[in-house]
């Protein structure tokens, strides 16, 4: 039996979860579709006004205003931070990814001494608020030298407890059978791991993966703290900085701001449509162990 025969013997092997029948579903999900989407067609509606209509009873909608758009990105340095973000977020999803899949397989399938006191010692990192981190990880990239430079953006954030905790436990649910039947094959932990275990978990790698690139693109303090130039901000520290700029007698310019803010969420919904499909039956999948 080939790696191949394995991997769909193994597929059929799970279990799927029961699921809700398609009219309550549809009844459920409409409303709170509506709920979640009405804040984001107002920031749209906000966007494609002029700064004198939004104060007006009769706000006049039609032409949309696409200025707001062109001025946010013509006078403020939007092009670099959205650059800045997607290279921090990319470099940071996919390395995390790396060395929790790696973790996450030795904690679940690798017998060694000490392998639960390890996994203990992971999850306890989960009970330790980000913001105690702050002044240590601060330090050492300053030590460093890393000031101002994609390392110091990047490097605190290339390993995640919770991503190896969670592939952990669904790494558990694949039958050993699967694992057996590899070795007498001839496969070794790195084959087993990259050419079985990996591609027979793809939908909770992406979730976990989704979930990572989305708390770094919203990451505010941290990027705060280790820079202090345009070169190097990201795009929420992009959006404060025209919060407080973009002001008309002491009023803020809300139109550009929604703007700014529409065009923020554009790479977060791409990334969430192209991965919704594996989003439910990844996080089902996660903590069955």
């Amino acid at each position: 039996m080939t790696l191949i025969d394995l991997r769909v013997a193994a597929r059929q092997t799970v279990r799927e979860r029961p699921r809700l029948s398609i009219p309550w579903a549809t009844v459920v999900a409409i409303p709170l579709a509506v709920l979640f989407a009405v804040p984001m067609l107002y920031a749209v509606y906000v966007s494609l006004l002029d700064q004198s209509d939004l104060m007006s009873a009769t706000p006049d909608f039609w032409p949309p205003n696409i200025d707001n758009y062109l001025t946010a990105w013509s006078e403020h340095p939007f092009a670099r931070y959205f650059f800045n973000s997607i290279i921090v977020c990319g470099a940071i999803t996919i390395g995390s990814m790396i060395t929790s899949i790696m973790a996450a397989y030795v904690f679940a399938r690798v017998d060694m001494p000490g392998r639960n006191i390890l996994f203990m010692a992971v999850v306890a990192t989960l009970m330790v608020p980000t913001h105690i981190t702050l002044v240590p990880n601060y330090l050492t990239m300053a030590g460093f030298g890393l000031r101002n430079t994609y390392w110091a953006l990047i490097l605190p954030f290339l390993a995640s407890g919770f991503a190896a905790f969670f592939l952990r436990q669904h790494f558990k649910t694949i039958p050993k059978e699967v694992e057996e039947a590899a070795k007498l094959d001839g496969a070794g932990h790195w084959r087993l791991l990259w050419t079985i275990i990996v591609p027979m978990s793809r939908p909770a790698i992406a979730a976990i993966a989704v979930f990572i690139f989305l708390s770094e693109w919203n990451s505010y303090i941290w990027p705060l703290i280790v820079t202090d130039t345009d070169d190097m901000r990201t795009v929420e520290i992009g959006l404060a900085r025209l919060f407080a700029e973009e002001q008309e007698g002491g009023i803020n310019n809300w139109p550009m701001i929604m703007a700014a803010a529409v065009t923020i969420l554009i790479p977060p919904t791409i990334v969430f449509f192209f991965a919704e499909r594996y989003l439910v039956s990844g996080i089902t999948m996660g903590g069955n162990r």
